[in-house]
Order: C-alpha cells, then sequence, then structure tokens
C-alpha cells in the first residue's frame, strides 16, 4: 500500500474516532471510566476467587468499596459545604468589605468614581442574571447526566469483571498468531499502569489533603479541609487544575477573611505541597515507565474538557498512555509513540539521519 494512502487513513480514522467521541461521549466515557476501574478492581477480584469465594461476590465486593469510597468523599462535601452555607453572613461582610477596598482601588488610578462604577454593575446586572439562569438550567442538565453517569458505573464495572476472558478474547482475535506475545505483552503493561496511576491518584488526594488541609488549619485558614480536597480533585486534572485550584482557594479565603494576609499564606501553602508533590512524592508513589510529553498532554486535557467535560479532562491522561503502549507496539503506528513520548533524539534528525527512522535510537534519556 503506497505512503500517502496509509498517512491518509490514518488521518480519516483519527476523524472518525473524533467525530464519534464528540457524538456519543455520554455513551463512551461511562464505559472507559468503567474500564479503568475494573482494571484497578481485577486483584481484588483475583484475590477473592483464589480464595474459593463466588464469582459474583468477588465482584459485587470491589464495586461496594468503591460505593462507599465514593459516598465518604460526598459526605464530606457536604459536611464543609454546610459549614460555608453557616458563614454566609460573614462572607457577606467580607465581600462587600473587599468590593468596597477595590472601588476606592479604581477610583484611585482612573477617572471612574464610585457612583459610576455602581450604574456600571447596575447596567449589568440584568444580563448577570440572564446568565445565571442559563447556568442554573445547564447545571440541572449536567446533574442529571452525573446520576446516569454514576448509575450506569456499576453495572459496566461488573460486566465487564464478569466477561473479562470474553474481551480478552475479543482483543486476540483481531491479531495473528504470532504477534500474540506483544498483545499479551501489551494487554499486561497496559493493567499495569493504569493499576499504578490510577492507585497512584487516589494516595494523591489522599496525602495532599492531609498536608494541604493540615497545614492550612495549622495557619488557622477558614475551610482549610475543603480548599485541600478542592485542590487535590482538581489536580488529578493535569496542568488546568492546578491553576483551578488555586483560583479556587483564594477565592474561599477571600470570602472568609477581611484582609489579604491569609490569601498570601493559601497561595505560599500551595506552592509549597505542590512543589513537594510534583518533585518528590507523585514521581515515587506512580513511578509509571510511560513518559508523555507536555505538549500532547495539554493538547489530550484540553481536547478531552472540550469533547467530555470533566470527566474527559481526568481520564484524557491514561487514555493517552494505553495509545503510546498500542503505538510502541504496532509497526504502523509506531511514529504516533514517537509523538505522545518525551525522549528527546539525541541528535538532530535534519542533520543525522539515523534519527529519521522508525528503528531504535538514542535518546536524551538513553536507550528508545
Amino acid at each position: 500500500m503506497p505512503i500517502t494512502v496509509k498517512r491518509s487513513l490514518e488521518l480519516l480514522g483519527l476523524v472518525l474516532v473524533g467525530a464519534l467521541f464528540v457524538i456519543a461521549s455520554d455513551i463512551i466515557m461511562p464505559v472507559i471510566m468503567a474500564f479503568f476501574i475494573s482494571i484497578m478492581l481485577v486483584p481484588i477480584y483475583r484475590f477473592l476467587r483464589k480464595h474459593k469465594f463466588p464469582e459474583v461476590f468477588a465482584i459485587m465486593l470491589p464495586i461496594l468499596l468503591v460505593a462507599i469510597f465514593v459516598g465518604l468523599i460526598g459526605w464530606f462535601f457536604s459536611a464543609q459545604i454546610a459549614n460555608l452555607v453557616n458563614d454566609f453572613p460573614e462572607i457577606k461582610k467580607n465581600v462587600s468589605l473587599h468590593l468596597h477596598r477595590l472601588s476606592e482601588w479604581i477610583s484611585s488610578i482612573s477617572h471612574y468614581s464610585s457612583k459610576e462604577q455602581l450604574d456600571f454593575i447596575s447596567k449589568k446586572s440584568n444580563d448577570l442574571l440572564a446568565m445565571a439562569g442559563n447556568l442554573a438550567s445547564g447545571a440541572a442538565l449536567t446533574l442529571s447526566s452525573v446520576f446516569v453517569f454514576v448509575g450506569l458505573l456499576p453495572i459496566y464495572i461488573y460486566l465487564m469483571l464478569f466477561y473479562k476472558d470474553i474481551l480478552l478474547r475479543f482483543a486476540f482475535m483481531w491479531f495473528k498468531k504470532d504477534d500474540h506475545p506483544k498483545v499479551k505483552e501489551a494487554i499486561y503493561e497496559t493493567e499495569s499502569i493504569i493499576k499504578s496511576y490510577l492507585v497512584g491518584l487516589l494516595i494523591q488526594i489522599t496525602y495532599m489533603t492531609i498536608l494541604l488541609g493540615g497545614i492550612l488549619l495549622l495557619f488557622g485558614i477558614k475551610h482549610a479541609l475543603l480548599i485541600g480536597v478542592i485542590f487535590a480533585m482538581l489536580n488529578l486534572i493535569p496542568y488546568i487544575g492546578a491553576l483551578l485550584g488555586n483560583i479556587i482557594g483564594v477565592m474561599l479565603t477571600l470570602t472568609s477573611a477581611a484582609t489579604l494576609t491569609p490569601v498570601i499564606t493559601v497561595l505560599a501553602v500551595i506552592a509549597a505541597v505542590q512543589f513537594l508533590d510534583n518533585n518528590i512524592l507523585m514521581p515515587r508513589i506512580v513511578g509509571s515507565k510511560i513518559k508523555i510529553n507536555a505538549l500532547v498532554s495539554i493538547l489530550g486535557v484540553v481536547i478531552g474538557g472540550s469533547i467530555a467535560g470533566v470527566s474527559g479532562m481526568f481520564l484524557s491522561m491514561p487514555m493517552i498512555a494505553v495509545m503510546k503502549i498500542v503505538f510502541d507496539r504496532t509497526e504502523m503506528f509506531k511514529q504516533w509513540g514517537v509523538l505522545f513520548g518525551d525522549e528527546r533524539p539525541a541528535r538532530s534528525p535534519m542533520t543525522f539521519p539515523v534519527f529519521r527512522k522508525k528503528a531504535v535510537v538514542k535518546t536524551t534519556n538513553g536507550v528508545e
């Protein structure tokens, strides 16, 4: 087959897959999430089956543990939100104080007086109310889709664990017998990578909440645990999540404090904890052999978010890691595996032709 035809088919396949995700994201994303969670639960399933537990019980118990874990997170959030609601009078007072200071600052650096600023806000109030109505209706739709998402997950997980041998046979039957060792290796590595990634994220959420929330409590920051758990959850979204976590942490602190000192404290503590997490703790916990470059990671998060919202952003990294495993072991798509990775050639391919080939070459990190 001519090389141009191959490249055309690859690009056509990418377009069709992207269109499929856009059109059917509400159907596909719960299946992918269930697939990743079921892989994480496979060791528990195997342990229970090894000790002669009935198959149905061996599948239901891990799912029940996941449901309890999610329920505890929901209970914690509801308790923290209740505390936030109880502080609403103080929050309203602090917000008014900060707005007054902001108005004075704007007046000092511009020709707009406080009266003109209030008139501007009054003119825009109708637009804000209309926007709030649209957001409320959109939130209702999102909430209903979340309930559908969560309701389907345990069903999908159960069926994937129950029919896992059929799924494995389906995967092997796509390839020639000579390629089955590579397929088996890819399946084992995919299982290892996903388990390492997801378990690592659970551990990360725990220690980030304890570290960040605990340190902020020591500094006397209100709603410290809520800031800690929100940042820990958003930090699961590469790059973008940390920025959102900082913004929400600052907003929560501003509404509960009359001065800017607590805000500076929150930003400093978040920066210190994030540095510790990125450079020391997380690399040792996850220990993944799959390295994805920052460009592909950011693009994956943005594309995943535009296609499937928060779930797409969260699942983008494990999906890219799985695709890289497949690409690295497929001669036709090996170049895509190189594009996804962060192993830079030791020399420029423009000058040294050896680095233009699909064969194993030396990289800045060793041998590719």
